[in-house]
């Protein structure tokens, strides 16, 4: 026989004493345990229970414990429920077990239970397991098999089964176990091993559709997880659901609403620019504003280094569509507009969705768009940033930037794009459009129809396309309401295109001006994939749905702009037949046409069924209720009316084609209807012949609910619409869709719980998301058994087929990965975790996503007067029906309850948060075959009522009311406790709140508190007889939505509106117990929003209790109202109402600051009130605010009774109040802490704190001058002797470091000597800075290493390899993971490679450069001094109300500590406790105290443009208190990045003068100066923070020098203060260098030297080293701040929330009582040094021959050099001319001198020069040193040739080459490659040098070699031996040894002529002149034959 046996031994960990019982549960089989009498925290069952069982055991039953406190009277009081799935058990037959309980929330307590279970199976087996279904367990905590046990509810036993319509409800715990899938459920009753798996993909899944229903029926009793959502708990009707009782309803559309946006681009440089010798011009363009860059001449890698920013307000959708285009243009000037070089586009959206918004110093590659055959025409290498309001963008440090990376590893493109992108061609095709809206009054059509006699439909439309910035439009059909065009628009860009949507408008074209009729977005990133199995952009042909405003055409349309495509169109406007096609260009064959205009052509029509065969739907709904309608409508009847498409809409719908073709779209009409019949299926013929469409339900008078809102009398009887329509059936699509927004959704619930657990701090969080994971594995790999059933449907475009394949590859892979991760699952990653999971979150939004519409939306209107009023939009995916239940809408035959909102702006604002009206609405739409089903999912107990006129056999004809017989009457509950941080509504910043609760038809309000933000009302609401419609088991599954709404009451005027929640009420229904687990309901905070914004937390519960037959009697009884004062409120009854305990708070007051006039008067005598619970203190009254605006008491306290649960804590209020005479009191600002937490005392640990007490630790400190110091400070265990070594810098043996490093000569040559009087603060400043990014570059590698590591492992575990198996097949996965790891190699080896190149550097001693305020890296310096803003007025109601800077009004510093009582004594014994001080002990003395502070301001970076010039004229002001300093004369000329380099000395009172304020103006000749930026800092919080930031702790102490100490106090005297302020004992100094503070020992060096090099003993060393180690010193220690530079965010009241640019700056503090301090360090920027160039010529070879001789033809060249310093080109300097070289040969000797001024450490000339004439002061500039020479052909009469040149980076170019024979093109093609030098080192140079032009195929070709002499000579050398220019004295150079052919052709024309000839056609010569003595001799001789024979034969 086979059975099961539980052994239940203990149950452990029990609270409190008392009787146990417990239940044991097994196939609904209960047994009861004995009662274990009066145990304490251990329970000892020890009993057996057996079920013998029948069936063999399923690995899916569940076995549940219950653990009960007994009680005789009461009924049990449950403690906790463990539930285990008997999966292992099956399997093995035997297993024990410890487990913690899950309490009624699902949270794991502490209590455990102890079994041991035995399966007996008949034949000796357990059960069978397919294999790779189990896998290895790590073992959890104590080696135990641990399950998760996931429920939101623990497991209660159930009612009936439930109506499969609506959501299961009620408590499914759903079980998971580390392995794979739990249940087999997946397999629906098929167990299918892993063997066959594969085939999964090729052939459809079978689907049982009986199994699923009857698994459905049963779900009842056992549970299936796939049917029963893991929120089985959330049955919620509303759009999101999460958690049972808090729906989450978004009321206010946030698109559409205009934002600021401000983009910044730096166009830094531009290189390998195609064309010869050109003068080029950077035009950044963005949407229509335009901006230049200034011009450089005649060079092809001009460097600019221009700023630019675009300030943007309009919707979010409209800024990412903008196009970003950076074009070069070259010479242009004020006539001519200069000819396009290249340009690149990106639309800005791009930018945005990088990570940090922004591409920082990229190459953007440059393409023609006039001859796309051409490859790349240079690059451009800028910064783009876009920011939002509230973004914060974080730019690397910008010091000094000397990386010239590569341009192909660095090119402007989003990861993931190929750098080589190709050109293709973007098809649009644009076939036909229908259902289009009048575009004309009717009046106009009557006049035309007199003239012309025809009537004419009243539109004339066109499509135009928009693509990266082009437009394309197709011709005008003349009035037609159902054009057909055929056209195609072709664009050409390139492949992959950096702009990501496509926009297609239909447009109404008129005289005066075109409308938009509906605008549709293609979103290329949805119609394509680019992974290895992707597909190019494809779509359609399919219709695309278009929605704009409502379609009665009015002359202003106010919402225009939603035809325009912003925000959410309120009607359907059309829809268009369109297809997308993409053919990558072979740019190489020669019949392609290059420009990339954009082209229109004719195509073909298609045929009707290529978009589906159409089929007829039917789309039904019933409206259950009808609430809150807003009451300005409510004096008018009102009716609904639904729409799908133009079908159902009465008032504006058909606009009927005027040709008399039969159209299918007018199904409402009923002459056309007969034509219809055909369509419907023929047996339903007969029955549907009448069947008329009713899309709207009776006119009906509202009935008022309260003040504000009315409500219809539906009562019993409910109105019904139904619409008949005909679409293209391409259900399929919604399908998939549906499947993945399901599993979506159940996973947004899920990842919801698991922060909902994390921050409620509940325990395991980490299971919930094991479970969560579980679920979505399983999810998705049901997704790809599903999907797969493809069939093959008329109208699937090949999109459906490759989306289709890409959702299966995606939703497959992301299974493996969910599998994956949830192994990984730990308490320590769920964080972690989380974040990949909200990715699979995105993933899946993204891919549910259908690109290619069918069926159109549906609109719900509200009309009044066949006005419409409010509507609401439904996706017809949401409700649309399949047989099978994944796939059927989420809303598909449920109710659901509607908002409805007002149209377009309208909705904006105030009246987008009152609610126009909220339905409860049943909806239903599928093929009308299918359409038995469609009233299953409604509430039972209702008989339909037909149409009067249907005859009496039409009994499928649907209802147009249901009448409900059957009726529940219920009470609510609401248990109203309180709220906190409301919306502050009134002008003193508070608000008087009440609520009005919402439920049905009914509506109740709590009383009104006034004055407060955070009211407690502590009030019970009870609704009576509550009326609900339908069966009592479906309402306690689904109950209604309860509507909280808040409001501020005024004295005059209507409440305002503060906020809105939603709820969800839990059920008792009359035959329940009222008792644990469920009742009584807990306390829960509720979101409140106002719009999208959140304005606060509700804290409540609600229960619906129903009322049986007994009546009101059996319900739980009320107390009465115990507050006699308050009269009949009853208060939240006890078992509800948090646990109090009691509570004392200490308060710190210190002092009020920036307090501003209250009406006109300043506040002279304010006094602070502190009130939390309903008790509070007050501070001492301030006597005089001006003089001394501290308290003089400093701690007061207070007892309070708290709730025992922090999270209920309530919060605490400050409020100011001003002491006027005659005893008024006027609130000046108050300030909400709305959680206590971070007050709470907590004892200090004995044991942990002392943890030095196992001997003394040696802290050690090595020399290691040269190991650049990288922060290592290693942790020190409490019990061990650890030794940290930390580098200090020892002069001696850098001395001889220094010595080794001149005698090592050879390969590497070092840098000279670093001498110490050449080092001066920036050289610090410098150094630092390259650390800082060096660790930047560090942490990047690592991220970038670990992402890699985790890569590997995933696709390694998800191919099923064990790590070590990685190196076999690394290679495979490798190739996966390419694309995504190179970008990460690039971090890598860039980090790498920085560390490797870099010479070893000279020690400079460093400080430290924070890259943001040092406020952030020292929480706010508020280690006991916390700052409280104090607010008034009224708050903002933009949607950034967030920045509530301008309602500040002051600010309280003090502090809060509280503690439950009684205290342990142990504290108040301690020595030297002050009992008036409280917890607050050794806090200084608050008396005004002089300080002087000194503040240096370094540099500011990136200022935005205050100018119209697009540049600033910076300058410092720095306010403290009354006393301000200008330093408006030493503004900087147009600099954006402006070094100051300057300190101000300010003497201030602290209190009295405690914030500093740094600004930055801009300087202007005429006029005020504006504001730049400013940003403020808080002294006094500095000035007395433990962390020390008087004066940042240098890393070394030295009395001279650049690294002078400039604290006036030495390390040891601080170090001594701050040991007898934390009463630790030391410092005591030892011999040979140590140091014992605080049983630490510290070593270092003891010697020091001073200015004249002498050597003295000193202890400062010692001292500076325990100090920069401070924190590791027991008790006391923190890290103390060190030497610095902070950079700070200058932020402009005008532009809230966008920064305006940075600064660099720090601030010492001295009090005026110590010692004064030295003169302020030199910060002054460096001056740069003045240097001259030499560069000779001396010859060129092989220089290309351009010229043709006149006479001759032959090649020659007469050549010239030319050379200029970049950014120097007016000095540009040419050698005399080399005539007529025959062989390229030139020689010169010439020399050409360029004097310039150099920064050595930024690496860049300065230049200063006037801007234009026009310009007020010199500019400065600062440019990489440059070097251009070029090789010129002169020419007499034309313009001078340029053959070719080359530049050289004077700090790294390559050496010339020893002879022109081994100078060739690669000394410039691998530059990267070849060692390069610096003219700064080496300062002197000799070789030659390639000259280099680019042919007409962009090939880099040779054109000529230079031998060339650089020479680089200080000012100082150069004066004492100047040279001359040319060949001119002094030390000249001689003269060339130039042919004489290159004498001047005409002074000695025959001497040429005989030159060249002779020269060259000597051989001819001669040959021709034999040639013609041969003739001449052949002549004569033939002259003179014939007389010579005459003579003879005459013999004369």
């Amino acid at each position: 026989m086979m059975a099961l046996v539980v052994h239940l031994k203990t149950v452990a960990h029990l609270r409190g004493k008392g009787d146990r019982i417990a239940k044991v549960t097994f196939r609904g089989l209960s047994f009861l345990s004995r009662v274990a009498e009066n145990c304490d925290e251990v329970a000892h069952f020890n009993e057996t229970f057996r079920w013998p069982i029948a069936s063999r055991l399923d690995g899916n039953e569940m076995l549940e414990i219950q653990v009960y406190n007994y009680s005789k009277v009461f009924s049990n009081r449950l403690v906790g429920t463990f539930c285990m799935v008997l999966q292992k058990v099956a399997e093995e037959g035997h297993l024990e077990l410890t487990e913690t309980l899950l309490d009624d929330n699902n949270a794991s307590i502490k209590t455990s239970v102890t079994i041991e279970i035995r399966y007996q199976a008949m034949d000796g087996t357990v059960g069978v397991w397919s294999d790779g279904e189990f896998l290895d367990v790590p073992d959890d905590r104590d080696g135990m098999f641990t399950f998760e046990t996931d429920s939101l509810l623990s497991g209660r036993s159930h009612g009936s089964a439930t109506s499969p319509g609506r959501t299961l409800q009620g408590s499914i715990p759903t079980f998971r176990k580390a392995g794979k899938g739990v249940f087999s459920a997946m397999k629906l009753g098929k167990m299918k091993s892993s063997k066959d798996d594969h085939k999964r993909a090729d052939e459809p899944a079978v689907l049982d559709m009986e199994d699923l229903d009857r698994k459905a029926m049963r779900l009842a009793g056992t549970f299936d997880p796939d049917t029963i959502s893991l929120a089985s708990v959330t049955a919620v009707t509303t759009n999101v659901s999460n958690k049972r009782s808090k729906p989450d309803i978004k009321m206010e559309p946030s698109s559409g609403r205009p934002v600021d946006y401000q983009i910044s681009i730096t166009v830094i440089e531009a290189r390998q620019l195609i064309g010869l010798n050109m003068d080029p011009v950077v035009c950044v363009e963005i949407g229509d504003d335009k901006k230049y860059t200034s011009m450089k001449e005649s060079t092809n890698c001009p460097y600019y280094n221009d700023y630019f920013v675009f300030d943007f307000h309009v919707p979010p959708d409209v800024m990412f569509d903008k196009i970003i285009k950076l074009s070069v243009i070259h010479s242009k000037n004020l006539l001519r507009s200069g000819t396009l070089v290249g340009t690149f586009k990106m639309d800005v959206g791009t930018v945005y969705s990088q990570p940090e918004h922004q591409f920082y110093h990229k190459w953007a590659s440059l393409s023609d768009p006039d001859d796309i055959t051409a490859g790349c025409k240079g690059y451009i290498k800028c910064d783009i940033a876009v920011v939002g309001k509230g973004d914060n963008i974080k730019t690397p440090h910008k010091a000094n930037e000397t990386d010239e990376d590569d341009l192909e590893g660095n090119l402007l493109l989003p990861e993931g794009i190929p750098a080589e992108r190709q050109w293709a061609r973007f098809y649009v095709k644009i076939y036909r459009a229908e259902g289009l809206p009048k575009m004309n009054t009717s009046i106009m059509a009557n006049v035309k129809k007199a003239f012309i006699g025809e009537n004419r439909d009243l539109v004339d439309p066109y499509v135009q396309v928009q693509f990266a910035g082009q437009k394309g439009k197709t011709s005008v059909q003349k009035s037609s309401y159902e054009p057909i065009w055929n056209e195609q628009v072709i664009f050409t860009e390139l492949f992959p295109p950096l702009c990501k949507r496509l926009k297609v408008q239909i447009r109404d074209s008129d005289k005066v001006n075109d409308v938009a009729i509906g605008t549709h977005f293609i979103d290329l990133r949805k119609i394509s994939n680019d992974g290895d199995k992707g597909f190019l952009p494809t779509m359609g042909p399919a219709w695309v749905n278009m929605y704009g405003s409502t379609r009665q055409y009015t002359l202003m349309d106010e919402h225009q702009d939603l035809n325009d495509g912003l925000g959410e169109g309120v009607s359907f406007r059309a829809r268009l037949l369109l297809s997308v096609a993409v053919e990558i260009l072979d740019t190489t064959s020669p019949e392609i046409i290059s420009s990339t205009d954009v082209q229109v052509e004719c195509v073909s029509n298609i045929s009707e069924s290529a978009t589906g065969k159409i089929e007829e739907f039917f789309l039904f709904g019933s409206f259950l209720e009808a609430t809150m309608i807003d009451r300005k409508i409510g004096d008018k009847p009102i009716s609904f009316e639904i729409t799908l498409g133009n079908y159902g809409n009465q008032i504006d719908g058909v606009s009927k084609p005027s040709s008399a073709k039969k159209k299918k779209k007018d199904a409402e009409n009923e002459e056309e209807e007969s034509e219809l019949i055909q369509n419907s299926s023929e047996d339903e013929a007969d029955e549907d012949r009448d069947l008329v469409s009713v899309s709207s339900t009776p006119v009906m008078k509202p009935v008022i609910t309260d003040r504000n809102y009315f409500h219809l009398p539906y009562f019993a009887k409910k109105p019904c619409v139904y619409i008949k329509s005909w679409w293209q059936d391409q259900r399929r699509r919604l399908y998939n869709s549906n499947m993945m927004d399901k599993i979506a959704d159940k996973l947004e619930e899920g990842l919801n719980d698991v922060q909902e657990v994390i921050k409620t701090e509940k325990a395991f969080p980490e299971r919930r998301l094991r479970g969560v994971l579980e679920e979505l594995s399983v999810g998705c790999s049901r997704f790809v058994t599903l999907a797969n059933k493809d069939v093959n449907l008329a109208g699937r475009t090949k999109l459906d087929r490759e989306r289709l394949k890409s959702c299966m590859r995606e939703m497959d892979s992301m299974a493996q990965q969910a599998k994956q991760i949830r192994t990984q699952v730990k308490k320590n990653t769920v964080r972690d975790k989380l974040k990949m999971a909200q990715n699979f979150l995105q993933k899946l939004r993204f891919l549910a996503d259908e690109p290619q519409h069918s069926i159109p939306d549906i609109f719900i209107w509200m009309m009044s007067n066949t006005k419409r009023i409010a509507y609401a939009r439904i996706p017809s995916k949401d409700i649309l029906y399949s047989i099978v239940d994944e796939e059927s809408g989420k809303d598909c035959g449920k109710v659901k309850a509607v908002f409805l909102k007002l149209p377009g702006k309208k909705g904006f604002g105030h009246a987008g948060w009152t609610v126009q009206a909220k339905l409860e609405l049943y909806l239903w739409l599928g093929l009308n075959k299918q359409r038995k089903d469609f009233l299953s999912g409604l509430p039972n107990g209702f008989e339909e009522i037909k149409a009067d006129k249907m005859g009496p056999g039409l009994n499928s004809v649907p209802p147009v009311s249901l009448v409900y017989n059957m009726k529940q009457v219920f009470q609510l509950r609401a248990h109203m406790y309180q709220a906190r941080s409301l919306f502050a509504a009134d002008s003193s910043g508070l608000s008087d709140p009440f609520a009005r609760v919402f439920f049905s038809t009914h509506s109740q309000v709590t009383e009104v508190l006034s004055e407060t933000l955070c009211p407690t009302w502590d009030q019970l609401l009870v609704f009576d007889d509550v009326e609900l419609f339908g069966e009592a088991s479906e309402l306690r599954d689904d109950p209604p939505i309860i509507v909280v709404e808040l409001y501020d009451q005024d004295t005059v005027g209507k409440a305002e509106f503060i906020g809105r929640t939603f709820a969800k009420p839990t059920i008792k229904m009359c035959e329940e117990h009222y008792g644990p687990p469920r009742f009584p309901p807990q306390l829960e905070y509720y979101q409140i929003y106002r719009g999208n914004c959140t304005a606060g937390e509700l804290l409540a519960a609600f229960e619906l209790l129903q009322i049986g037959q007994g009546g009101r009697a059996d319900l739980p009884p009320l107390e009465g109202p115990t507050d006699s004062e308050h009269g009949p409120i009853l208060p939240v009854p006890l078992g509800i109402r948090p646990v109090l305990s009691r509570y004392r708070i200490e308060v710190l007051f210190w002092g009020l600051r920036d307090l501003k006039r209250i009406n006109l008067a300043q506040v002279d005598r304010p006094r602070v009130d502190i009130e939390c619970a309903g008790r509070g203190v007050q501070s001492a009254l301030i006597q005089n605010y001006k003089k001394n605006p501290n308290f003089s008491t400093l701690v007061k306290w207070f007892e309070v009774d708290l709730p025992e649960n922090e999270l209920l804590h309530p919060p605490l209020n400050i409020r100011v109040v001003d002491c006027r005479a005659f005893g008024r009191y006027i609130l000046v600002g108050s300030h909400a802490v709305t959680s206590l937490r971070r007050f709470i005392y907590s004892a200090p640990d004995k044991t942990s704190n002392n943890w030095a007490t196992a001997g003394d630790l040696i802290v050690n400190m090595d020399s290691e001058p040269l190991v650049r110091k990288m922060d290592t400070v290693v942790k020190l265990d409490a019990m061990s002797d650890a030794v940290v070594k930390v580098d200090m810098n020892e002069e001696e043996s850098d001395k001889e470091k220094k010595k080794k490093k001149k005698k090592k000569k050879g390969g590497v040559e070092e840098e000279d000597e670093t001498d110490e009087s050449v080092l001066d603060w920036w050289s610090k400043y410098f150094a630092s800075i390259e650390t800082l990014k060096e660790t930047l570059r560090a942490q990047e590698a690592a991220q970038a290493e670990a992402e890699e590591r985790e890569d590997m492992e995933i696709a390694a575990e998800a191919a099923d390899i064990k790590p070590d198996d990685l190196l076999l097949k690394g290679s495979k996965t490798k190739e996966r993971g390419k694309d995504k790891k190179s970008s990460k190699d690039k971090k890598k080896s860039h980090a790498s490679d920085g560390m490797e190149k870099r010479p070893v550097k000279a020690r400079v001693d460093e400080l430290l450069v924070y890259n943001k305020e040092l406020e952030s890296e020292y929480a706010n310096f508020e280690d006991w001094l916390h700052t409280f803003n104090l607010y008034r007025g009224k708050a903002g109601d933009d949607d950034e109300h967030a920045l509530d800077d301008d309602r500040i009004v002051g600010r309280f510093k003090g502090s809060l500590c509280m503690y439950k009582l009684p205290l342990s004594e142990e504290i108040t014994r301690e020595a030297g406790f002050d009992p008036n001080m409280g917890m607050f002990q050794s806090i200084p003395h608050n008396d005004p105290i002089n300080v002087l502070v000194r503040v240096y301001v370094v540099r500011a970076t990136d200022l935005h443009p205050a100018d119209i010039n697009g540049k600033a004229d910076p300058y410092v002001v720095i306010k403290l208190g009354k006393s301000e300093v200008k330093d408006k004369e030493n503004y900087i000329s147009k600099q954006l990045n402006p070094v100051f380099g300057k300190s101000f000395d300010i003497e201030a009172t602290f209190p009295m003068e405690s914030m500093l304020t740094v600004s930055v103006y801009d300087w202007d000749l005429v006029g005020t100066d504006d504001l730049i930026g400013e940003t403020k800092i808080d002294l006094e919080n500095r000035f007395y923070s433990k962390y020390r930031a008087t004066c940042g702790i240098s890393s070394n102490y030295s009395v001279h020098g650049y690294n002078v100490w400039r604290d006036p106090l030495k390390p040891s005297q601080i170090l001594t203060k701050l040991c007898k302020d934390g009463k630790i004992d030391g410092p005591h100094y030892g011999p040979g260098g140590k140091v014992k503070v605080a049983s630490r020992i510290f070593l270092g060096p003891t010697e020091i030297e001073d200015e004249n090099g002498l050597k003295k003993q000193t202890e400062e060393h010692l001292s500076l080293n325990v100090l920069n180690h401070w924190e590791e010193i027991p008790r006391v220690g923190c890290k103390l701040v060190p030497e610095h530079v902070e950079t700070r965010p200058l932020l402009n009241v005008d532009k809230p929330g966008i920064e305006q640019g940075r600064i660099e700056m720090w601030v010492d503090m001295f009090p005026m009582d110590m010692p004064a301090p030295g003169p302020a360090i030199d910060i002054s920027p460096r001056k740069p040094k003045r240097y001259e160039l030499r560069v000779i010529i001396w010859n060129t070879d092989e220089v290309i021959l351009e010229d043709d001789d006149y006479f001759t033809g032959e090649k020659s060249s007469d050549i010239f050099v030319r050379g200029w310093l970049k950014g120097q080109q007016e000095d540009k300097q040419d050698t005399d001319v080399h005539y007529h070289s025959l062989t390229g040969e030139g020689n010169f000797n010439w020399r050409f001198v360029y004097p310039f001024d150099y920064l050595m450490a930024e690496e860049k000339i300065v230049i200063s020069k006037k801007e234009s004439m026009f310009s007020w002061d010199e500019t400065e500039y600062k440019i990489p040193p440059r070097l251009t020479l070029q090789v010129w052909d002169a020419d007499h009469f034309s313009a001078d040739d340029f053959l070719g040149a080359i530049e050289l980076d004077l700090n790294r170019f390559p050496r010339g080459a020893k002879t022109a024979k081994q100078c060739s093109l690669n000394m410039i093609r691998n530059e990267h490659e070849l060692p390069t030098i610096s003219i700064f080192k080496q300062k002197r140079v000799k070789g030659w040098w390639p000259f280099v032009a680019r042919d007409e195929n962009d090939e880099m070709e040779l054109t000529g070699k230079v031998e060339a002499e650089l020479h680089l000579v200080t000012a100082e050398e150069a004066e004492k031996s100047p040279v001359g220019l040319g060949r001119n004295e002094p030390d000249p150079l001689e003269k060339p040894n130039r042919p004489d052919t290159s004498l001047m052709w005409f002074l000695s024309p025959l001497k040429s002529i005989r030159y060249f000839i002779w020269h060259n056609y000597r051989w001819l010569i001669l040959k021709a002149l034999g040639l013609i003595l041969l003739l001449l001799m052949l002549g004569l001789f033939l002259y003179s034959v014939p007389g010579y024979l005459v003579k003879k034969m005459l013999g004369a």
